[in-house]
């Protein structure tokens, strides 16, 4: 597909985040394999991360056609062999287009989240459980990022501060209570393994299939 330089989007957290989050996932990821990332979004953290986790691959997808573009612009910008072309995911679909064809060399052993369930309804949480739940082989990792409750109650201001804001563009959205979500991964044979306090009053959420 022909993208053009315009095409690219940014998100001013990647540049901020990226460092910490590569250094939880150079920790926690089987040492090869695919990394299938849902809700990729600019594609800024996919050509940032492949290259350092090779000799794994990294499978980006998003639903929206317009980020899968800005995805495909910003890999013509910084080639890796590690990378594949973005997919059409929808978590909240009963089966992924990876469960019905082939798009990798290597087998899919873990699911990379970014700040995702938190500007999405609940069903986005729940149908990405389930998704690891069908995918990922025994041991496999699921990882997540983003700001969450933790027993109800924010870790910080700015937390419910953003929590308000997202609420009020989407009464669907917010942030997630960690205990919520523990038990929805729970649910699909995903266990807990390890949280990492992150900058900015985030989390990295790691669980293993079992």
């Amino acid at each position: 597909m022909h993208t053009t330089p315009e095409q690219k989007q940014f998100a001013p957290a990647t540049q901020r985040n990226r460092e910490p989050i590569l250094e939880v996932l150079q920790q926690v990821l089987p040492t090869t394999g695919t990394i299938l990332e849902i809700a990729s979004g600019t594609g800024e953290h996919a050509v940032f991360f492949a290259p350092h986790l090779a000799p794994r691959k990294w499978l980006p997808s998003d639903p929206n056609p317009l980020l899968r573009d800005s995805i495909t612009a910003w890999m013509a910008e910084c080639k890796s062999d590690y990378i594949y072309p973005p997919l059409d995911i929808d978590v909240q679909l009963p089966v992924w287009p990876v469960e019905k064809e082939t798009f990798t060399d290597s087998p899919i052993v873990a699911i990379v989240n970014i700040n995702m369930i938190h500007i999405s309804p609940w069903s986005a949480c729940s149908g990405l459980m389930a998704g690891a739940g069908r995918i990922l082989p025994p041991d496999g990792i699921l990882y997540l990022y983003g700001p969450y409750k933790q027993k109800g109650q924010h870790t910080a201001p700015s937390n419910a501060a953003f929590d308000e804001s997202l609420r009020s563009q989407n009464p669907a959205w917010g942030v997630r209570n960690l205990e919520d979500v523990v038990e929805a991964a729970k649910a699909e044979n995903l266990t807990l393994q390890k949280i990492y306090q992150m900058p900015a009053n985030n989390l990295s959420v790691v669980f293993q299939k079992t």
